[in-house]
């Protein structure tokens, strides 16, 4: 059987996306900005035209460091702050928060730095990531930041997949549809 892609535009770029089956009836699109400069540079301007006024840019690792970067590179090389999947051995400290991805097989922690958090403290915290589907991860960020005493000013994704598209506290630059067993869109 060949593969199957669903064909989109993204931030005026045309993208071929594969279609991978995450259960006997459902497959979703994979869209990875890994490797990718040209599409994570185009998405990172749209967003940031859409972005409300923010003090620090934050994501969940992994897929989200390279538009989290090239969000804060754009705008001025600004600092910004990754949820962590592990903590690290520089880290002064940790919170925590539990996360279930349908992109990942296995429950899931986020971990930020206490460091990290100081800074957050009263700052208006933007969650910038490539995909918001369960919304789960996007919990959790948010989660960790509300702990650290920021202040969520926003949410945004490059593409909102399955229930996402309905949801209102979220901005995206495109819908991305989930499809059935045979690759049909649903």
């Amino acid at each position: 059987m060949p593969l199957m892609h669903h064909t989109m535009t993204i931030a005026g770029l045309e993208r071929h996306l594969p279609l991978c089956p995450i259960s006997d009836e459902l497959k979703i699109a994979a869209f990875v900005i890994f490797g990718d400069p040209e599409l994570t540079t185009a998405c990172a301007e749209e967003l940031l035209e859409k972005a409300p006024e923010y003090d620090y840019l934050i994501s969940a690792e992994a897929k989200g460091i390279p538009l989290v970067h090239e969000m804060a590179r754009l705008a001025g090389n600004q600092k910004y702050f990754l949820a962590r999947k592990a903590p690290k051995l520089y880290m002064t400290g940790v919170f925590e928060a539990a996360v279930h991805s349908i992109t990942t097989a296995n429950d899931q922690k986020l971990y930020l730095d206490t460091a990290d958090a100081e800074l957050m403290k009263g700052k208006r915290i933007l969650i910038v990531d490539d995909v918001i589907s369960t919304g789960e991860s996007l919990a959790a960020v948010e989660n960790l930041v509300n702990l650290a005493g920021g202040i969520v000013c926003g949410k945004m994704t490059i593409l909102a997949e399955g229930d996402a598209q309905d949801r209102e506290d979220i901005v995206y630059l495109e819908k991305l549809p989930l499809f059935d067993k045979d690759g049909n869109i649903i």
